[in-house]
């Protein structure tokens, strides 16, 4: 009751009132088409009550969508903003199956020592940067600085990433995932969001999908870089938060490492 009265109503429990599955419908039916659905779904589907189990929270969002794709709707989150978007037509995305998925505890179980950007081709200053930076995220984990973790361990990755797309710029323009204008156009990579160079590496097969997954953790939560949003969302870094965040990290770049020299063939 409290969730409805948020979005408008003024009811309190009394005698003769309706179970809550009967509420909540009427509820749903009150405000369906008014601007409170939007909110009512956005209230749900709130990327701050899901810390820790983003995937799960596109899960929800996927399936929700199958429904909303017959009244050409879409609901989008980017980071930690839930949005909508009216299609041209029904589209109906089916979520790919993937075998052998590792569970979070496996994922953070990868051992990777002596992680060196050195093997992704990109200059070499750039390259110097990056490692010194991955040795200060260490520093942070360690000295238990869990904010500075995941703000520094998402803007290495996007460095990481960038360099990568700027020596291999057809692969990632030509890429279905890569981002594009209300024109069509490919945007071009100073524009891109770290959601969109981590979706485009995993299309062309130089991360996994183990690592793309888990760093939705590390995508969005980087943008609590800002104090008010960190504030309005009650963000609280843990240590198993950043923790998941410092491995996303090594594992892209390892796994880059490994593969960027089939970039294109």
């Amino acid at each position: 009751m409290q969730f409805f009265n948020h979005l408008g109503f003024n009811d309190s429990y009394r005698q003769g009132f309706p179970s809550r599955w009967i509420y909540t419908d009427q509820c749903l039916e009150a405000i369906n088409g008014s601007p409170e659905l939007d909110k009512c779904i956005r209230a749900v589907l709130n990327p701050a009550d899901f810390i820790g189990k983003v995937p799960e929270l596109d899960a929800h969002i996927a399936s929700f969508n199958q429904y909303l794709a017959f009244d050409k709707w879409k609901i989008v989150r980017n980071g930690a903003e839930i949005n909508f978007r009216r299609l041209e037509k029904v589209e109906i995305d089916e979520a790919p199956s993937y075998e052998n998925s590792e569970t979070e505890d496996e994922f953070l179980r990868r051992e990777f020592t002596n992680v060196s950007v050195s093997a992704l081709g990109l200059e070499g200053s750039v390259s110097e940067i990056l490692d010194q930076r991955i040795k200060e995220i260490e520093k942070c984990f360690f000295g238990k600085a869990y904010l500075a973790v995941i703000l520094m361990a998402g803007s290495t990755l996007e460095g990481a990433l960038l360099g990568v797309a700027n020596n291999h710029p057809r692969s990632f323009n030509s890429a279905k995932a890569s981002p594009k204008d209300g024109a069509g156009k490919v945007k071009q990579f100073h524009e891109w969001t770290l959601s969109a160079f981590i979706d485009v590496a995993q299309e062309l097969r130089i991360v996994q999908h183990d690592t793309q997954k888990f760093s939705h953790t590390l995508r969005d939560f980087r943008n609590y870089i800002h104090p008010f949003q960190q504030m309005s969302s009650g963000f609280s870094p843990t240590d198993h938060t950043a923790k998941l965040c410092l491995q996303v990290l090594k594992a892209a770049i390892h796994e880059l490492g490994q593969n960027v020299g089939k970039i294109g063939t």
